[in-house]
């Protein structure tokens, strides 16, 4: 008897990656963007700008060749019973809005409650990285970066709060430079327990640069 095999769902980045064009394509549509905005992409200073600006991408987006499950799953038991917050504040952090393509500037603060385990401090840092540099909304960066903390290290509590400026807002549109954008994700112990999150907050203003937070 055979058995039906249900079909994967796929994810939009899966199906990106499935249609991705080539290298000459995306130099091609760079020219052609360059066209539109009313210049000659052929004149000196412009000849180079398709390869520069395809070499860009795969800098600024270079967090969808990275599984942020993997960075994680290296962990630690020799701690000696340590079970109180660790915190990692003012992570620089660079991403791209994605309605707009232009820059989201910011720094993050990424906390957890070890239970049993903890992880090697830059691995946080790079799971910041592989989902900043994507295309994003900072709402949906910042339940990302949490929700794989918890699934991967299942801690006692896992929160992570991200403060940025959107040149989509500062640079076009309403033209509101100085103007921050402030997400936060609390779970387990630090959505449930506000002496819990009280700690927390008090040391990320303890870095001198969180203010407000």
């Amino acid at each position: 008897m055979n058995t039906l095999t249900m079909p994967t769902k796929l994810t939009g980045e899966d199906i990106a990656q499935s249609v991705r064009p080539t290298r000459a394509e995306a130099e091609a549509a760079v020219r052609t963007l360059l066209l539109w905005a009313g210049d000659d992409p052929d004149r000196e200073g412009l000849v180079g700008t398709p390869d520069r600006v395809v070499r860009s991408y795969e800098e600024f987006f270079a967090g969808y060749e990275i599984d942020p499950v993997a960075l994680l799953e290296r962990t630690f038991e020799e701690t000696d019973g340590y079970d109180e917050i660790v915190l990692l504040r003012d992570i620089r952090l660079e991403s791209y809005c994605e309605h707009h393509v232009v820059p989201i500037i910011g720094r993050a603060h990424v906390a957890y409650l070890p239970h049993r385990r903890v992880v090697g401090i830059s691995k946080l840092a790079r799971v910041v990285d592989a989902y900043a540099k994507r295309l994003q909304i900072q709402e949906k960066m910042t339940a990302q970066i949490a929700n794989t903390i918890d699934q991967v290290l299942q801690p006692r509590g896992v929160a992570v709060i991200i403060e940025a400026q959107h040149q989509c807002m500062t640079t076009r549109g309403v033209h509101k430079p100085g103007v921050a954008m402030v997400t936060s994700r609390m779970l387990g112990a630090f959505r449930d327990n506000a002496e819990t999150r009280r700690e927390l907050l008090a040391m990320i203003a303890g870095s001198g640069n969180a203010g407000g937070l």
